[in-house]
């Protein structure tokens, strides 16, 4: 999702005399621009749908696409999807849009909860499909996950080789339960190891696809201008590389993907992790994909919380045959994959940048 994918322009960019010294002198520092982003703010007693969709909009997304709108009607908060930010290649029946709504869904209603209002979550399916969340009741309770939106990352970085306690190994297992989602966690090495297979040869067959490898560059930010520009999609610094013009980065981006660097570096990151973990849902449709967008942000943030880094390798939940044959190799039925992650301790990386509230509010 949400943000997912090791984009590898180092190797490619040392090639390039002087690509790493590019400077963008006319654009503002990035660190400030982010920072901007991932503030608190506060609510006025309703709460008021400006602070419910800056909270919303720090969710897990795939791509950094955001593709969501919000409204209101009364005491309930609608979350639409914007088919405008579709990915149709790498997510042709939109199930990580909808699992991007889940994820929005779920910090909304945190937030409410933290301005003292109930939220109840529901999905409605039909032409006019959206995640509502209801705030009309009070609430007395601060939920404890809210603290951790704001600090919440996809760690696209090598981590420590760490184990996670078994303790908190629970604490994220009874954080992603929600109703007709399952969550799977694997620590043990030699299955790490043949779910790494399965990733890689699905990572291998979507880069062989001009196709995905199109739609995946358009959603790359090269420099800070160009991710301030647009504040959205996969600014490159977030994963370490350096900041490239767009031109020589689009040129880097295919050579790596042509030498194999990115199977490297993704087998290399996974064998860094504590574990993996996926998201199983009951059924085939998008109410259920909204709840492992629901389970999945959940996890996410009791993940940060506990202080444990994780990243998506969704790679084998999005080519239909390698789905396939990854829920054959779990033993989950005619149950769909939904979500993969890795998760381990590792150090903290740029944040990406989201688009202004009031872009998304209709």
């Amino acid at each position: 999702m949400v943000t997912r994918r090791t984009i590898i322009l180092g190797a490619a960019a040392a090639a390039v005399t002087g690509a790493a010294a590019y400077a963008l002198q006319a654009s503002p520092a990035y660190e400030d621009l982010a920072e901007s982003v991932w503030v608190p703010r506060h609510p006025s007693a309703d709460p008021d749908l400006a602070y419910l969709v800056h909270y919303a909009t720090l969710a897990a997304n795939s791509h950094n696409t955001q593709p969501w709108l919000f409204e209101r009607s009364g005491r309930v908060i609608r979350i639409r999807p914007d088919m405008a930010r579709q990915t149709p290649v790498v997510d042709p029946d939109d199930h990580h849009l909808y699992a991007s709504l889940g994820c929005a869904g779920e910090n909304l209603a945190l937030a409410a909860m933290a301005a003292g209002k109930a939220a109840g979550i529901v999905f409605r399916d039909g032409p006019e499909a959206a995640v509502e969340i209801d705030v009309s009741a009070s609430a007395t309770s601060q939920p404890p996950l809210f603290d951790a939106i704001l600090r919440r990352q996809c760690t696209r970085s090598d981590y420590d080789g760490r184990a996670v306690s078994g303790d908190d190994l629970e604490k994220l297992r009874a954080a992603a339960r929600v109703e007709g989602a399952e969550l799977i966690v694997m620590t043990d090495r030699t299955l790490i190891e043949q779910a790494l297979e399965m990733i890689v040869a699905a990572n291998a067959a979507q880069v062989a696809d001009p196709r995905f490898v199109a739609e995946l560059k358009s959603w790359i930010r090269f420099n800070a201008r160009q991710a301030g520009s647009h504040r959205d999609g996969l600014f490159s610094g977030c994963t370490g590389n350096p900041e490239l013009p767009a031109w020589l980065g689009g040129l880097a981006f295919e050579l790596v993907l042509r030498t194999g660097a990115d199977n490297d570096k993704l087998a290399r990151q996974i064998r860094s992790s504590a574990g993996l973990a996926v998201i199983v849902t009951e059924r085939n449709d998008r109410a259920h994909w909204v709840q492992s967008g629901r389970s999945c942000q959940r996890l996410a943030l009791q993940a940060t919380a506990l202080g444990i880094s994780h990243a998506f390798v969704n790679q084998p939940v999005e080519v239909a045959d390698h789905r396939r044959a990854f829920a054959r190799w779990l033993g989950i039925g005619d149950r769909r994959p939904d979500l993969v992650l890795r998760y381990g301790y590792g150090q903290p990386m740029p944040r990406s940048l989201r688009r202004p509230v009031e872009d998304v509010i209709v």
